[in-house]
């Protein structure tokens, strides 16, 4: 049944009206077929009781009223939905506004339930309301739509916390996401570190964007629910929450009588990362869906805080292993100026397989040296820690280089044996002594490196002839030794073969040489030691270009003269002497 079939019934008195000639022929024949009739209703039966059998199977309510708003019939389906429409009486009385005017096509809620209606005109001036309920599909509508919204929620969040890896960005990002979906008021309390726990919260006064501020309480100090649940004990609804967290002065603008919170774990590793709390007004009450919602957002917040934890814990773990690594930096000697100059080969790890490093000997000389161990990167500078504590222990039990050099070879192939390694080193190891002129006198070792250079006071670029074996392959390797001296002013140059062998040029690869490092050195002689080292350093990056290298050393040492030594061993005529050759060199 449709409105055209109620158009022409008039309930009040029985009859139908049925205008001139429209019902008659309502249907035009198509492809010749005669027009289908509807059967005339029984004769035996009321028109009323038909048309309330009929209309009962409606989706819709009716509702017929009367030119002058006077409610003529009521089907039962209406009856059920409104009941305070009754026949006879004018539909205006019953009070409902969804049925007054234009109706409302969002519909209206009555007696807890969302019905929606439209008005249809009937003849004479009549008209027919249908009214439907529309809570359900309201109702998922909004399931949905709240559904959609969450999704959407947790997708922002998990974009927004994939980023940050340090806890304080991480911790912060949390609370400010927290607010306004979540709360007016979020607080993450971290687990406690050293007897402190750290917290952040981010608060909204009316619309403005949270305001992210952090704080630190001791332990004993934290809410009763935060400690709980931080000890791993879950508060679903915990009694004086909110008096506890404005006890702690963490809910700005929010009086403890007009609040509702929660409190939910963020998951980390082991135990809980952090504790989130959430406060807003009363008349946001928290229900089911918002606490499910809470915790899907802590699970992702966990997730975060635990990796950017992590990495906490894991770069603390690698600075102190690198700065143990780290070359260190010569020890003051007495009329030696030191300069050094290094870049790993990878720029990110900031360490390498170059090393070198000074050590004070009782009778105020120094042992200095500059190696190179096989391979690059982490495994080439853990090498090179060991080499370097061997070295440190060493040179406390042997001074003479050629000795002390056998000793460390003896122990590098203890170690690389044992634990199967099979890794190498070249190395250059002097002993340096200062004379009362205020020159320097090296005895140095070699064991497979580079040979040094020696800057004279001419300007002029001598080589050392030191050679030798590798360190750490075989046991009792040839080891040569050499004695030179420097007049105050000159220097000593030890560098490793990233130096030498940098590849770059005009097409790239071409090495750098060792009589490209002798023209560098050229005109330098009056420089100072760092100075040296840093131009050495300099001028092999500028031949690298942005081309890949390997590990770089320099170490200088420079005779200061007199004037470089002690107040207590001034001289008052300098010495006049030219520079020494090499003395003595040996096999």
């Amino acid at each position: 049944m449709t409105a055209a079939d109620v158009r022409g019934f008039d309930p009040g008195d029985g009859r139908t009206v049925t205008p001139s000639g429209v019902r008659a022929s309502a249907r035009t024949p198509v492809s010749g077929r005669p027009p289908r009739v509807l059967p005339p209703l029984a004769p035996d039966r009321p028109l009323a009781a038909e048309w309330s059998e009929v209309v009962e199977h409606f989706r819709e309510g009716l509702i017929v009223c009367d030119a002058d708003g006077v409610v003529r019939q009521v089907s039962p389906v209406a009856e059920r939905l409104l009941p305070e429409v009754v026949p006879g009486v004018p539909l205006a009385a019953a009070g409902l506004l969804g049925l007054v005017g234009e109706p409302d096509p969002a519909g209206f809620a009555h007696r807890s339930r969302r019905l929606k209606a439209r008005q249809v005109p009937l003849s004479g001036g009549r008209c027919c309301w249908y009214v439907e309920d529309v809570t359900e599909s309201v109702s998922r509508a909004d399931a949905l739509l709240a559904e959609r919204a969450r999704s959407a929620f947790l997708a922002v969040v998990g974009e927004k916390l994939g980023n940050p890896l340090h806890p304080d960005r991480a911790s912060a990002a949390v609370v400010r996401l927290a607010v306004p979906t979540l709360a007016d008021v979020a607080v993450l309390v971290l687990a406690p570190r050293a007897g402190r726990a750290r917290w952040w919260r981010a608060s909204r006064a009316d619309d403005e964007t949270p305001v992210v501020d952090s704080g630190v309480l001791a332990g004993p100090d934290l809410p009763a629910a935060i400690a709980d649940g931080l000890a791993g004990v879950e508060p679903h609804a915990v009694d004086w929450l909110v008096e506890q967290a404005a006890e702690a002065g963490w809910l700005p603008g929010l009086a403890a009588p007009e609040a509702d919170a929660r409190v939910v774990p963020l998951p980390g590793t082991d135990a809980p990362a952090g504790m989130l709390l959430v406060a807003r007004r009363a008349s946001r009450w928290y229900d089911e869906a918002d606490v499910d919602l809470l915790r899907a957002f802590a699970s992702r917040g966990g997730a975060a805080l635990a990796t950017a934890l992590l990495y906490r814990d894991q770069a603390e773990v690698a600075d102190t292993l690198q700065a143990s690594l780290l070359p260190v930096e010569p020890a003051e000697a007495a009329g030696v100026q030191w300069g050094t100059a290094y870049r790993p080969a990878q720029a990110g790890l900031r360490i390498g397989g170059d090393f070198y490093g000074s050590h004070r000997l009782p009778d105020g000389g120094s042992v200095f040296f500059l190696g190179d161990v096989s391979g690059k990167g982490v495994e080439a500078a853990v090498f090179t820690g060991q080499l370097r504590q061997c070295l440190q222990a060493l040179h406390r039990v042997e001074s003479q280089p050629s000795r002390l050099l056998g000793l460390l070879n003896d122990a590098l192939l203890e170690t690389t044996q044992a634990h199967g390694q099979g890794r190498f080193a070249t190395l250059v190891l002097g002993v340096v002594r200062l004379h009362r002129d205020g020159g320097l006198t090296l005895t140095m070792a070699g064991g497979g490196h580079l040979p040094p250079l020696v800057l004279r006071g001419t300007g002029e670029v001598e080589t050392v002839p030191l050679r030798g074996m590798l360190i750490g392959v075989v046991p009792d390797p040839r080891i040569g030794e050499v004695t030179v001296r420097l007049a105050p002013g000159e220097t000593c140059l030890l560098y490793s073969d990233g130096v030498t062998e940098a590849r770059g040029g005009r097409h790239g690869d071409e090495q750098f040489g060792p009589e490209r490092l002798v023209n560098t050195l050229a005109g330098c002689h009056r420089m100072p030691a760092p100075a040296l080292a840093e131009r050495i350093e300099q001028v092999t990056c500028d031949w690298l270009g942005h081309g890949d290298h390997d590990d770089i050393a320099v170490l200088a040492l420079r005779a200061l003269g007199p004037a470089g030594r002690a107040s207590r061993h001034l001289h008052s005529v300098p010495p006049t002497g030219g520079p020494d050759a090499v003395e003595e060199s040996r096999p």
